[in-house]
């Protein structure tokens, strides 16, 4: 497992509902836990390990053994309060950074691994990053939600990416197109 980068389609991919978890999810999220502390992130959505399912992991800590780890399977966002505007940055687009406006605080209802419901509200960062991560599960980037000046000033760093996706699918290291989407729907018929 790892985490893939901008301009991968399964980041644009819409996640799909889980419908049972098994040994082998639970120990998906373990490793999605380990990539994100090992990559200094604080929330790591399933697409960001090409995987096409709607769940995303938090800990806004960022550290292992401190804060709490979340595990938000099949989340719906809802009743958003507030506005406020901080600088987001994402593990799929490593060094690009820019401020985006967010309702302040959020209520969030899901499962956990056990199936047990999740009905919390929540606000501040744990608020920031429930949202960052829900976006990447509808194919949302936080640089689709920032200025279009904002956007300008890191055209060049996408520009960037982009020429190494490009260069790493024509050198086969990425698959192409119709193996990558195979491999989803092979995930979504195991899970959804």
């Amino acid at each position: 497992m790892e985490i893939i980068h901008y301009p991968h389609p399964t980041l644009r991919y819409q996640s799909k509902t889980i419908c049972r978890v098994d040994r082998e999810l639970k120990a998906m999220v373990r490793e999605m836990f380990e990539l994100m502390y090992d990559t200094r992130g604080i929330g790591l959505a399933a697409n960001q390990v090409d995987l096409p399912l709607q769940l995303f992991v938090v800990n806004a800590s960022g550290e292992p053994g401190n804060g709490e780890e979340l595990v938000f399977i099949n989340p719906v966002i809802d009743q958003p309060k507030g506005s406020e505007v901080s600088e987001e940055g994402c593990l799929s687009i490593p060094g690009v950074h820019a401020d985006v406006n967010r309702p302040a605080q959020i209520h969030i209802s899901a499962y956990d691994l056990e199936g047990n419901e999740i009905d919390m509200v929540a606000d501040g960062l744990l608020a920031r990053v429930i949202q960052h991560e829900y976006d990447h599960l509808q194919g949302v980037l936080f640089i689709d939600r920032i200025s279009e000046s904002a956007q300008k000033q890191i055209a060049g760093e996408l520009d960037a990416f982009e020429l190494e996706f490009n260069g790493h699918q024509a050198s086969q290291k990425i698959p192409d197109q119709a193996t990558i989407l195979k491999r989803l729907v092979e995930v979504e018929n195991r899970y959804c």
